[in-house]
């Protein structure tokens, strides 16, 4: 198995914008050609627009964006940006002479950093698809990770800095890799070492504790928790997929969060990745989705390290 830059992957660029004041971002996958692709929910309080088209029984066969964004249920006018970018470059379900592109979104809920009243829009998503490159991706409190959060369980005062982090891989010509936002109530841990790398801190703020053994002793978090945590992600692979196969890998790759983030899947969380069939490779669903579980667990993982502090709240590199 080897390391390679999730753009390696191929048949895709990723774009991204963030207002830093607002604390709040969009990052947008531009496929090169209608992609399939599968969806999978977990959480019970999700933000997103056009998921029926990935159910195996509609009509359509891909889609030609997945935009993940901030601004909670607001951010969803962000995809109306995507869709403007591609209409004027053709590309999209042809009806007569309009081009009609199929542009799913996921949201996180990031109002409670920043500026509640500033949320990614059309203009803003539009920025990110001509930023959009096929080299390079920035992770960390960029995009969607512009605002994001983990360790939440106790409040504000004691939760960290989170942001977008991407991992893959290339196996016997098989290539898969993931991006996330992590906005998790929960803790991170390393997919590799199971040792705690960000969430919930210590009373003295210096230090990390369990999120777990919080709400344990303290039910209250958990029965008085609104909905205002998502991680959401996508999963690409070169592996020739159709829509049914890539709903399985979508799946799989939830087992990644799993494996990084407790709890999780909670009714305060709206966890939802989905996965691209981006390339004509050969290769066995099983494969790419164990592949997809791994990846999406490493990308969970840089994308709480490769973040800054912001707004008061402190990342994993200003821990002692």
């Amino acid at each position: 198995m080897r390391e390679i830059g999730i753009l390696e992957v191929g048949g895709f660029q990723i774009g991204q914008a963030q207002d830093l004041e607002a604390a709040t971002g969009v990052t947008v996958l531009l496929c090169d050609k209608c992609a399939p692709c599968g969806v999978d929910i977990r959480g019970g309080g999700p933000a997103s627009r056009e998921t029926p088209l990935l159910d195996p029984r509609a009509a359509s066969t891909g889609v030609h964006a997945v935009v993940l964004s901030g601004g909670s249920a607001f951010g969803l006018d962000a995809a109306g940006g995507v869709m403007q970018y591609l209409e004027e470059r053709g590309i999209g379900f042809a009806v007569g002479p309009i081009h009609v592109p199929l542009v799913c979104q996921s949201c996180v809920f990031d109002l409670a950093i920043g500026r509640a009243d500033i949320r990614p829009d059309a203009k803003m998503a539009y920025q990110a698809c001509e930023a959009a490159s096929r080299e390079h991706m920035q992770e960390g409190c960029v995009g969607v990770g512009t605002g994001c959060t983990v360790g939440k369980c106790a409040g504000a005062a004691f939760a960290m800095k989170s942001g977008v982090g991407s991992y893959a891989v290339e196996v016997g010509g098989i290539r898969v890799g993931a991006i996330v936002g992590v906005n998790a109530m929960g803790d991170i841990f390393d997919i590799d070492t199971g040792e705690q790398i960000a969430g919930l801190r210590t009373p003295d703020g210096t230090g990390l504790r369990s999120s777990e053994a919080y709400i344990y002793q303290n039910m209250e978090a958990q029965q008085n928790g609104t909905v205002t945590n998502t991680t959401i992600g996508a999963i690409v692979t070169n592996a020739a997929l159709n829509k049914a196969q890539m709903g399985k890998v979508a799946a799989m790759a939830h087992n990644g969060f799993a494996r990084t983030i407790r709890p999780v899947h909670t009714s305060m969380d709206g966890d939802t990745i989905y996965a691209l069939s981006v390339g004509e490779a050969n290769g066995d669903p099983d494969l790419v989705g164990t592949l997809a579980s791994y990846v999406m667990g490493k990308a969970v993982g840089r994308a709480v390290r490769a973040a800054h502090g912001m707004c008061g709240l402190p990342a994993v590199c200003d821990l002692k």
